[in-house]
């Protein structure tokens, strides 16, 4: 059986689908079940047993020696949210537990990480986990998420393999319930269908001019590859960038955007509110050498490839992955 945490969500329903491509059925959904706008993100997916997220330690110690894998994706990963409390148990209470559990049943785990925790990124995006003591996340989900890269590497109980995955901006299908959470591809799509036009948070730094910010936007579909291909490795333990490797600017995202919808470009701009100006990111590029050194040698989608496939194959037709 494959555990994965969070199963309604995005990243993990993306990935639930895609194991069952390999045929991989015996999979176990773990996650707060009484979330019905969730649901949808699993209907018609070969899995073998729901298990609400508060009963699955005792589920798991009545059941690990069928498990052969963990994957660890539930979170809360609202970065607007300021309440440390929510944080600390669901992203870093919970996931010592889940991982002192792999440890104790000896199972292999790959958990999320986050390119949140570079915070500003003034020691760069390289995925050296001498650095992670030294980064400062700019906001409570991100210091959730660097708390724990840290506690995990402090340890000397681990699972036989175990991976963290520094999620960059992933985009794509089964993201319908996320609201202002949601990727800025999906918004601007909405945006596009609502209004013909598409507006922008106007640059507040000098070095960048309007729409030239820029992200690693990484399709979520070459996220769930990795994963499956963390599977199938199960050496090299650590914690490892996962974002497409190039930055491209927010105005390239929304020209894709109206291109692959057919619609003229019409961008305008609105200040970015004042409570996020302070802690706005500018730049993000995942150094990607690391995950490439033991072997992953897939190419990734290009902006424009993911932004064609997730508008015309899923948005439009509104269809799930």
């Amino acid at each position: 059986m494959i555990v994965v945490t969070g199963a309604a969500g995005f990243i993990a329903s993306c990935l639930v689908s895609r194991l069952n491509q390999d045929n991989f059925n015996d999979i176990v959904v773990v996650d707060n079940f009484s979330v019905a706008k969730k649901e949808d993100n699993l209907k018609g997916k070969k899995i073998k047993e729901f298990v609400d997220r508060e009963n699955f330690f005792e589920w798991l110690d009545n059941n690990y020696e069928e498990v052969e894998f963990v994957f660890h994706l539930g979170a809360r990963t609202d970065t607007t949210e300021f309440n440390k409390d929510v944080f600390d148990l669901l992203n870093l209470n919970y996931s010592k537990k889940m991982w002192n559990a792999c440890a104790e049943y000896q199972i292999p785990m790959v958990y999320a990480s986050s390119a949140a925790t570079y915070g500003s990124g003034s020691l760069g995006y390289d995925d050296n986990e001498a650095t992670i003591p030294l980064l400062k996340p700019l906001n409570p989900y991100g210091d959730s998420k660097n708390d724990f890269d840290k506690w995990a590497l402090e340890q000397t109980a681990k699972p036989f393999f175990w991976t963290g995955l520094k999620f960059f901006n992933v985009y794509g299908p089964n993201e319908y319930h996320k609201a202002r959470m949601a990727s800025v591809i999906f918004h601007t799509y909405n945006q596009i269908k609502e209004k013909g036009s598409m507006t922008l948070f106007r640059s507040h730094n000098p070095d960048y001019a309007d729409g030239e910010q820029m992200r690693d936007f990484v399709y979520v579909k070459d996220v769930v590859e990795v994963c499956v291909f963390l599977m199938h490795h199960r050496k090299n333990s650590g914690i490892y960038n996962l974002g497409s490797g190039e930055a491209r600017t927010f105005m390239a995202l929304a020209l894709n955007t109206f291109e692959a919808m057919g619609v003229p470009a019409d961008i305008d701009f609105m200040d970015t509110p004042e409570s996020i100006r302070d802690t706005y990111q500018y730049f993000t590029e995942a150094n990607m050498s690391k995950l490439r050194s033991i072997g992953y040698n897939k190419p990734f989608y290009t902006l424009e490839e993911g932004v064609k496939d997730y508008v015309q194959n899923y948005l439009l037709p509104g269809k799930y992955y």
